[in-house]
């Protein structure tokens, strides 16, 4: 039989790859990492012992490694016809990049007698092809290793049922908006408890802080006027092919408002049947995963490409 499901995970040096790929085989899946570009197409081949998931990780230190070769052979993977082949991109900002090879003391393997930046922006340019036909692109500038499993999880869990996955994070306005956001919404117009000496050193998971926000008529029909908006049009993002949706709350600090917001209209979306995950960016201590540590070196985003959409997410 054909292998089932294979994931290529690829991306810039020090992205998360490594992360991703024990994720994935937490999953279930063959984990392979650094494989020499000239082998795929043997592993890609049927095998007579059942159904595989694969997880394979290649990059730009991989032997004969070429972008263009690499995206013809998973646009026609005649190896495996059969099989659900996709492609997990991971990104990160230059800088974050940057003092993670610094911080963990490895040379760039684009750059092993020149600065770290040299080869990152060489390894942009040649990994450029790949980002723009990956299947799914994460950014994992300001995720933790924790809720980058939870992304990659999300996006290739075996045996899913391929509906929409729904993200709703909270995020602050001073610190710029969520990059993997799809819908933002900004509710600085909703009564602040900031301003409560009481209240302020809570978050918006604490109930006195929810009391306080759902005491204002404006946000009642937020939620609701949100709800009737967007519930209705959850089909038609999965029936166009969309795999991951990112619902963004912003209000100044990130700490209250957002939060209860994020945290009320997640259990919403559940209530009408749709899964939602929550991420709370600016406010690590409101997450539910928050004592999963970061490990040294790693500090969203599930957006589809035009190469996914063309194929309608497979």
């Amino acid at each position: 039989m054909t292998a089932d499901r294979i994931v290529l995970v690829t991306g810039m040096a020090g992205a998360g790859r490594t992360t991703a790929l024990k994720a994935l085989e937490d999953l279930g899946y063959e984990a392979v990492d650094n494989l020499p570009a000239l082998l795929l197409g043997s592993l890609l081949r049927p095998v007579d012992d059942g159904v595989r998931h694969l997880a394979l990780g290649i990059d730009s230190r991989s032997r004969a490694f070429d972008p263009e070769e690499l995206l013809r052979l998973l646009d026609n993977p005649m190896d495996a016809p059969d099989a659900d082949v996709r492609m997990l991109f991971l990104d990160c900002d230059d800088e974050i990049l940057a003092r993670r090879f610094t911080e963990t003391r490895r040379r760039h393997p684009l750059a092993p007698d020149r600065s770290v930046a040299d080869g990152i922006a060489r390894e942009r340019i040649l990994m450029a092809p790949l980002r723009q036909g990956a299947d799914v692109v994460i950014d994992t500038s300001q995720l933790s290793p924790g809720e980058l499993r939870q992304l990659t999880s999300s996006q290739f869990a075996i045996g899913s049922d391929e509906r929409l996955v729904i993200s709703v994070v909270s995020f602050s306005y001073r610190k710029g908006l969520p990059r993997e956001a799809d819908l933002v919404f900004d509710v600085r117009f909703l009564a602040n408890p900031h301003y409560d000496a009481r209240l302020r050193p809570m978050t918006g998971i604490d109930q006195p802080v929810q009391n306080f926000i759902d005491a204002d008529p404006k946000f009642r029909k937020l939620l609701q006027d949100l709800e009737n908006f967007l519930v209705p049009l959850l089909p038609a993002y999965q029936l166009e092919g969309k795999s991951y949706l990112t619902i963004a709350f912003g209000c100044t600090g990130g700490r209250h408002r957002s939060i209860a917001t994020a945290e009320l209209f997640a259990a919403r979306l559940r209530n009408a049947g749709w899964p939602a995950q929550i991420r709370h960016r600016d406010t690590p201590q409101a997450n539910p995963s928050a004592v999963d540590k970061p490990e040294p070196g790693l500090p969203p985003s599930g957006a589809l490409s035009p190469r996914a959409l063309s194929k309608g997410n497979r």
